[in-house]
């Protein structure tokens, strides 16, 4: 038959063949059915056929294919759930930290964003002078995040079925997500420098 992942979902697929339970005799079995209503519907039925069949024989652990294969998954979908709890934790964290960041800037460049409002510039060039500082420093630490996200994911390849450690994927939506969390954050404060008032400013300097 096809190659089966027997034990988990881990384990690679390998060679299977099935042969007569006369030729090799085992204390349990199981008994695999396929339908096309309700699984659960049908569990009684199941029972009372064996039973028919042979009434020493007890029929238990009446599961769906989808309860096994969720039984199976228990431990790394909590540790998936953990990892995206905490991971949205620092995530907000970091947009915080960007914010407090970019408004300090903004707080220390005022006299500099009142020349620049007193000389003409519009709030597009003021946007885009805070805002482009703001996103260097963050591709920097997105360029180094990633080259850590690399070497981070082998040691994580245990808890990940279907995704390689090198997943580019996952990879860019990662970097993708922050940089959108940056800009968002870094345009709060960038649009209060364009709310600068150039003569309040450069009366109080």
């Amino acid at each position: 038959v096809k190659h089966v992942r027997y034990r988990t979902l881990e384990m690679p697929s390998r060679v299977e063949l099935y042969w007569p339970h006369t030729q090799n005799p085992s204390r349990t079995m199981s008994l695999a059915l396929r339908t096309t209503q309700e699984p659960r519907a049908l569990a009684d039925t199941i029972q009372r056929e064996v039973m028919a069949i042979d009434p020493e024989q007890p029929a238990y652990a009446v599961r769906t294919l989808e309860e096994i294969l969720a039984t199976s998954m228990a431990r790394r979908r909590l540790s998936m759930l953990l990892l995206a709890v905490f991971s949205t934790v620092a995530l907000l964290l970091a947009g915080v930290g960007i914010c407090g960041v970019v408004a300090h800037s903004v707080s220390q460049r005022n006299h500099e964003i009142g020349i620049r409002r007193a000389l003409g510039a519009d709030t597009w060039q003021v946007l885009e002078l805070v805002l482009g500082h703001s996103l260097k420093m963050v591709l920097a630490g997105v360029v180094v995040g990633l080259a850590g996200t690399v070497v981070v994911t082998r040691l994580l390849s245990r808890l990940l079925f279907g995704i390689k450690s090198s997943d580019g994927t996952t990879i860019v939506s990662a970097g993708t997500t922050l940089l959108v969390v940056a800009v968002v954050a870094s345009y709060l404060p960038a649009r209060r420098a364009t709310k600068v008032d150039p003569m309040v400013v450069l009366r109080y300097e």
